[in-house]
């Protein structure tokens, strides 16, 4: 989340007409975060997230929102979003697709303990649960055929040794692009910010900008990686054990891992660091313009990388 678009008291005042939402008392920027513009947005009848999409087509926009309001239909901490007089969703602000959502209670957590882990990964599980029957089917933006776009990009600014491991590593990843796993709408950015918490129950899950019809079991990785690799070892990026086995003891309580995601769960890993690797080489090297930017050391997730390549991971 950052600050790309400049929205304006009057530009806010002129959109919100369409809103029931009553007298706006708080309107303020959200500078964490490096995809969409995102304001806070305190009114009579509500608190909200107002989010500027800045890359998503406005035809994609349909399956993140609709996503969201099925997935707090149907019980799960997302953000239900909010409608418009019209019953519409999204419509341009400033020339972007926006809309808003419920502003969720609770706070992030920089470090993780065993509860946490163990509540995000039932939280997750109880999502792949409910994306059972979600009808929207969208292709993932930062798959395969991104990564490949990207490591091209960014070769310039890399070492040899670097180039040598993103080539490796796209062409191993290669060898499993047909495997067949369980597949539906993944969050895709399950990462310690897009978990609020109210003590140590999970009280919402935001920021859907990079959800997609992909393998359910990629969707864990991802959020296994950023949630259970040893904090504070700058040299390693080693899965810590214990937070690790309790996030997926608790994602199996509710949702057990096929056969073949669990045979394929190394490979998975790997595809999830590759990935935010890459993302975050690209922002780093390759920034947009904004009023207001934060891009994430692309360090950390090369050191991940590397350790699940060294040392295989296997579901316990």
């Amino acid at each position: 989340m950052a600050v790309y678009t400049n929205v304006s008291a009057d530009d806010l005042a002129a959109w919100l007409t369409r809103y029931a939402l009553g007298t706006v008392h708080e309107f303020e920027p959200i500078v964490s975060g490096i995809e969409n513009t995102n304001y806070f947005i305190t009114a009579d009848n509500g608190r909200f997230v107002l989010t500027l999409y800045e890359r998503l087509p406005a035809d994609e926009l349909p399956f993140y929102l609709n996503l969201m309001a099925h997935l707090a239909h149907a019980g799960v901490q997302a953000p239900a979003p909010e409608p418009d007089r019209s019953g519409a969703l999204w419509s341009f602000l400033n020339g972007k697709p926006a809309g808003l959502v419920a502003r969720l209670d609770g706070v992030p957590v920089e470090r993780p303990k065993i509860p946490h882990c163990a509540a995000t990964g039932e939280a997750l599980a109880r999502m792949h649960v409910a994306v059972g029957n979600y009808r929207g089917r969208l292709s993932n933006r930062r798959g395969p055929a991104w990564w490949r776009q990207a490591a091209r990009a960014v070769r310039p600014f890399l070492s040899v040794e670097q180039n040598d491991l993103l080539a490796s590593e796209i062409k191993f990843q290669a060898g499993f692009a047909k495997s067949r796993l369980p597949r539906g709408a993944i969050h895709g950015d399950l990462f310690c910010d897009n978990v609020l918490f109210d003590r140590e129950r999970v009280s919402g899950i935001i920021d859907f900008g990079f959800a997609a019809t992909d393998a359910l079991a990629y969707d864990l990785a991802i959020a296994v990686n950023d949630w259970c690799t040893v904090s504070g070892d700058a040299s390693s990026g080693a899965l810590d054990a214990p937070l690790s086995s309790a996030m997926i003891a608790a994602y199996e309580g509710v949702r057990p891992l096929s056969a073949e995601e669990r045979t394929l769960w190394p490979v998975l890993l790997r595809a999830a660091a590759l990935r935010f690797w890459l993302s975050r080489l690209y922002d780093l090297h390759l920034p947009r313009a904004g009023e207001i930017t934060h891009a994430h050391d692309p360090v950390a997730f090369e050191r991940i990388l590397r350790d699940r390549i060294t040392r295989v991971q296997t579901v316990q």
